[in-house]
């Protein structure tokens, strides 16, 4: 059974320090919905209502295109292993550029990467947890009826 939460509790933190992919999702008023896998060892807990992660190069920049326009943010992560979760953060997003002193306080959090391109700040204010069961059914089962 899913939980709605105010903050990361000890037993999500270390849920979250065990994936190894997280997704992001951003939107504006109009336009696109994105959403980017993010990965590598570019994700932190500065407390149980701030994260940060580095945002490196790739594909685009769509997602901080996103937050300058409209800051609501969603991080999720899912089990791929192990016992069957779902966790979504829901808060609102702030960038760091390489210009800004708060991504050089941050910077020393992560590991050095030439790809860094932001670092992004999100205060939560939701922490959804939800049971994986069913959508791990139809992945092991992909011909089962719907």
């Amino acid at each position: 059974m899913g939980k709605q939460l105010d903050q990361i509790t000890t037993e999500l933190q270390e849920f979250i320090e065990k994936q190894k992919v997280f997704f992001v999702g951003t939107a504006c008023a109009e336009g696109t919905i994105n959403v980017s896998p993010k990965g590598t060892d570019s994700f932190r807990i500065i407390d149980s209502t701030t994260i940060v992660w580095l945002n490196l190069t790739g594909s685009g920049n769509e997602t901080a295109a996103h937050v300058l326009k409209n800051n609501r943010m969603t991080i999720m992560f899912c089990a791929f292993e192990g016992k069957p979760m779902i966790l979504r953060l829901y808060g609102k997003a702030k960038i760091y550029h390489k210009r800004d002193s708060s991504f050089h306080n941050y910077s020393s959090l992560f590991p050095v990467n030439a790809g860094a391109k932001q670092i992004i700040e999100m205060n939560l204010e939701l922490v959804q947890t939800s049971c994986a069961m069913l959508s791990l059914f139809w992945i092991s089962k992909p011909n089962a009826p719907h």
